[in-house]
């Protein structure tokens, strides 16, 4: 067994658990959990950039040489991860955005519900937009 079979994938183990490592940590102090984002936004990088690397560098290959289809079906698998992760970040940045905004609204004005729900579903529409691109890109995979 190579040394970069076991390391490679135990390195993409590391980067996974180290956001949720430092979220604990901050929470345990009584810090904001809000420092942890720029480790997982990190951290995710790393794991994308490791999927990449690990099926071109033959740690799971062995002695079978790896064929062209399936590394573009692999990329086609991040493709669909990435959209799908990337409209939900964006959804909640919306709604967050929206949510307070509109309970504000109704608690001065209760007949302003429905104009108020319309933006807070509008910011969801955006993660069910992902979702249907990432069931399309896996429809042609």
């Amino acid at each position: 067994m190579k040394l970069t079979q076991l390391l490679l994938p135990l390195f993409a183990l590391a980067l996974i658990c180290l956001p949720l490592l430092r979220a604990l940590y901050n929470a345990s102090k009584g810090k904001s959990v809000k420092a942890s984002m720029i480790t997982n936004l990190s951290a995710f990088v790393g794991v994308c950039a490791l999927a990449v690397v690990m099926p071109m560098s033959g740690v799971f290959a062995g002695d079978v040489v790896t064929n062209v289809a399936g590394s573009s079906a692999g990329l086609g698998y991040i493709a669909a991860a990435l959209v799908t992760g990337l409209a939900c970040i964006g959804a909640g940045i919306a709604v967050a955005a929206g949510a307070p905004a509109a309970i504000g609204a109704v608690s001065e004005d209760p007949k302003s519900f429905a104009k108020a729900l319309i933006f807070v579903v509008l910011g969801e529409g955006i993660a069910i937009y992902g979702l249907l691109i990432s069931i399309l890109i896996l429809n042609k995979i």
